[in-house]
This record gives structure tokens, C-alpha cells and sequence, in this order.
């Protein structure tokens, strides 16, 4: 019976020395000294790019995760009543034009009319000083002076004024031809679809998003450090990111913000330290160039704080 304690007792012992041992080598390697520690979700910037005009699509060239030139055609929304509208007002410019070209003739006779009755005028009054004209003659002379003056004055208000229509309508003209430019609905920058929010046949109202791009040749990775290791994050210091979908590869970054204030641990960050509270935010940009990151890929991170030390062989979360 004895024994039989015995070798029990042995097995007990052997069995939690090695559960011990396992759990051991199960145990992530301590953080390098030279290492902070951080995680968190790659972001990108995100333009929403929306319709400046309302009406029907027409076309639409958005594939989600297609690359964009910035410039390039995303949607064309249907520009026939604009189209319309600008013929419209480009021919009623045409025909202001001819009348003012009407009343600039006309008044190059009212002109020569005026210049007429002004030498008229002038002759009865040298006759009237000599006596060989009459009050009446002269008055007469005067009058036809001011009526000649008028149509001259009246004349010229009247092409000042189709001036103003014609510059008002080259306004309008001028508001719908952008208005028709503004149908073609195009990439504000280079980077890659993200979401595709119309379809062909759609109407849509000014103001509406058709398409959200991400540039993600350059992402960032907001981590979270905690307050006690703030101290030692530099700007531009070396950064490493590893993301579940490339657990073999390690991204290049460095750091380009640190928030100025501290806030509690955000819910879905975990810290090595589970008592940590109080963190900040360090924002690491991101080299993508095959554009592999995508936004919303969760990530850990390292920051080499202490340059002259260098990498590890391995990194490992922990």
C-alpha cells in the first residue's frame, strides 16, 4: 500500500513538473529592453468622394479594390438637361450680342444726328448775335439740340443694358457649363477604391457619397503605449507591424505622432499589463507599397527605442 502512495505521489509530481514546463515554453519571450510593445488597427485616410450635381448614373467605373489615378473617371451622371440648358443660354447670349450690335449702328446715327443739330446750333447763335436770325429760329435750333442729345443718351442706357443681360447670361453660362463638368464625377486622388456606394441607374442628390478611396500605398497604425513607457518614444524612431494576415512578414514604419494626452486603454486593445489604464497614443506610418495592408487589419507593433541596440533575431507579442 505503501508503494503504491508512493509511486502515485511520484506521478503527480512528474505530471505538474511538467505541466510547469509546458506552460513555461508555452510563455512568450520578455519584451527585448530595447523594445516598446504596442497594438491597435491599421487606418488609412479615407475620402469620401460625393456628387456636387444631382441626377441619374449613367456609368460607373467602381470596382472595389481597383487602383484609381487621381483624375481618373469614377461615375458620369446624366447631363442631357444641363446640356440643354446651355445651349439655351448660349443662344440667348448670341442674340443679345446681335442686338447690341444693332444699337451700336443705330447709334453711330443718332451720333452723327447729335453732331448735325450741334452745328446748327451753334450757327443760329453767331446769326442772332449778327441779327439775321430770329428768338424763334434759335429756340428752335436749341431744342432739336436736346432732342438729338436725348436719343444719344437713351441709346447708350439701352447697350449698357443689354451689356448687363449679356454679362448676366454669360454668369449663367459660365455656372452651367461647371454644372456639366461636374456630371463627370472623378478620382480627388490616387489610391484605391475602398466602397462603391452607387449603381448604374441610381439617382442621386447632391451631396451624396458615390465612392470612399484610401491611399494605402501610405497607412498608419494608431498603438497604444503605456503611460509609464511614453518617455521613451521618439519621433521618427524604427517601428515593426505584424498583422494576422501575414504572420511570417514584418512591415516597416516609423513613429510620426504621439498624442499630447493620456486616455484610458480603448476596449479593443489589449496590454500586456491588464492593471494599465492610462495609455497614449502613438501613430506609426506605415511603408505599403504592394499595397497588401488594407484598413481595419488588426496589428501589433514594435518601436525601437533604443536605435544602437538594434532588432532582435525574433519578434514575438508580449
Amino acid at each position: 500500500m505503501n508503494k503504491a502512495w508512493l509511486w502515485t505521489g511520484l506521478i503527480l509530481t512528474l505530471a505538474a513538473g511538467g505541466s510547469y514546463a509546458l506552460y513555461l515554453h508555452l510563455q512568450p519571450a520578455p519584451l527585448p529592453d530595447q523594445l516598446l510593445y504596442g497594438n491597435g488597427h491599421v487606418e488609412g485616410t479615407e475620402v469620401r468622394v460625393a456628387a456636387e450635381v444631382g441626377g441619374r448614373v449613367v456609368e460607373s467605373r467602381l470596382v472595389e479594390g481597383k487602383a484609381v489615378d487621381g483624375g481618373a473617371l469614377l461615375v458620369r451622371i446624366d447631363d442631357s438637361d444641363l446640356v440643354l440648358r446651355k445651349e439655351r443660354v448660349a443662344a440667348q447670349i448670341d442674340v443679345l450680342r446681335s442686338e447690341r450690335e444693332q444699337a451700336a449702328r443705330e447709334l453711330q446715327v443718332l451720333q452723327h444726328h447729335l453732331g448735325t443739330a450741334e452745328a446748327d446750333l451753334e450757327r443760329y447763335r453767331e446769326l442772332r448775335q449778327r441779327g439775321t436770325a430770329t428768338p424763334q429760329r434759335l429756340a428752335q435750333a436749341e431744342d432739336a439740340y436736346r432732342e438729338a442729345q436725348g436719343r444719344v443718351d437713351e441709346a447708350k442706357a439701352g447697350i449698357d443694358a443689354i451689356a448687363a443681360r449679356i454679362e448676366a447670361a454669360q454668369k449663367e453660362l459660365d455656372l452651367v457649363r461647371n454644372q456639366v463638368a461636374k456630371t463627370r464625377v472623378t478620382a480627388p486622388i490616387a489610391g484605391t477604391v475602398l466602397a462603391k456606394a452607387v449603381e448604374v441607374g441610381e439617382y442621386v442628390e447632391p451631396g451624396r457619397t458615390v465612392a470612399v478611396l484610401v491611399e494605402l500605398s501610405h497607412l498608419e497604425l494608431k498603438a497604444f503605449i503605456p503611460e509609464k513607457e511614453i518617455g521613451k518614444v521618439r519621433l521618427d524612431a524604427p517601428a515593426r507591424v505584424r498583422v494576422d494576415a501575414f504572420p511570417d512578414r514584418l512591415f516597416e514604419g516609423r513613429v510620426a505622432r504621439v498624442d499630447q494626452e493620456a486616455q484610458f486603454t480603448p476596449r479593443d486593445i489589449h496590454m500586456p499589463q491588464e492593471r494599465t489604464r492610462m495609455v497614449f497614443g502613438v501613430t506609426l506610418a506605415l511603408d505599403n507599397p504592394e499595397r497588401v495592408l488594407k484598413p481595419g487589419m488588426p496589428a501589433d507593433a514594435w518601436i525601437l527605442w533604443r536605435p544602437e541596440a538594434g532588432w532582435p533575431e525574433r519578434l514575438s507579442a508580449p
